[in-house]
């Protein structure tokens, strides 16, 4: 597989529909329940990671019997920490009943890595720049709104003639009912 890591640890680059799994799961019945929907590769030695995605993430498994066992699954956890620090470590549990669950999941996130980016669930939805500070700092002198608020509003509402236009319908959503009161009279007030 192109991209191996040295010793199973770091990113490796995972082609889209296929998934790069520890050897150790070959013959489980998470493998067999991904068969035949994703392109499951196996290659020893990548630990202490279990599987890797096309979207550059890897997926640690974690049972129920390794929670109970003591702290094997924290060192798996701890080492995984230190390989991948210049990365983002957006570690997310995600909770399963059974391996048939897990790989009903695995096939779910491969296939969505397919999709559309704005159309993918388990991306994370990245805030637009805000073109002008001044834009921002302006919105910050609302009474009531701050430096939280200011980019929920300028995401919503990207102009001073929206945001002035909006009513308090339209901004109650963004920043609350008192808060959507202030902007509505800061912008009726100054007309």
């Amino acid at each position: 597989m192109e991209g191996k890591p040295p010793n199973g640890t770091g990113p490796m680059h995972v082609p889209l529909g296929h998934v790069v799994a520890n050897e150790k799961w070959r013959g489980s019945q998470l493998a067999q329940e991904m068969q035949g929907k994703v392109k499951l590769v196996f290659e020893a030695g990548l630990t202490p990671v279990d599987f890797y995605l096309p979207s550059r993430s890897c997926i640690l498994y974690v049972t129920e019997a390794d929670l109970v066992a003591g702290n094997g699954y924290r060192k798996r956890l701890v080492r995984v920490r230190n390989k991948f620090t210049v990365l983002d470590l957006g570690m997310v549990l995600l909770p399963v009943a059974s391996q048939m669950e897990a790989s009903c999941l695995i096939i779910q996130l491969v296939q969505e890595q397919t999709k559309e980016p704005s159309k993918n669930p388990f991306l994370r939805k990245k805030r637009p720049l805000i073109s002008e500070l001044s834009l921002l700092r302006t919105v910050q002198q609302i009474p009531g709104v701050g430096k939280v608020k200011a980019p929920l509003l300028l995401q919503k509402f990207p102009s001073l003639q929206q945001l002035s236009n909006a009513s308090i319908q339209d901004l109650e959503p963004v920043v609350g009912q008192a808060v959507a009161q202030h902007v509505h009279t800061f912008f009726t007030q100054s007309r």
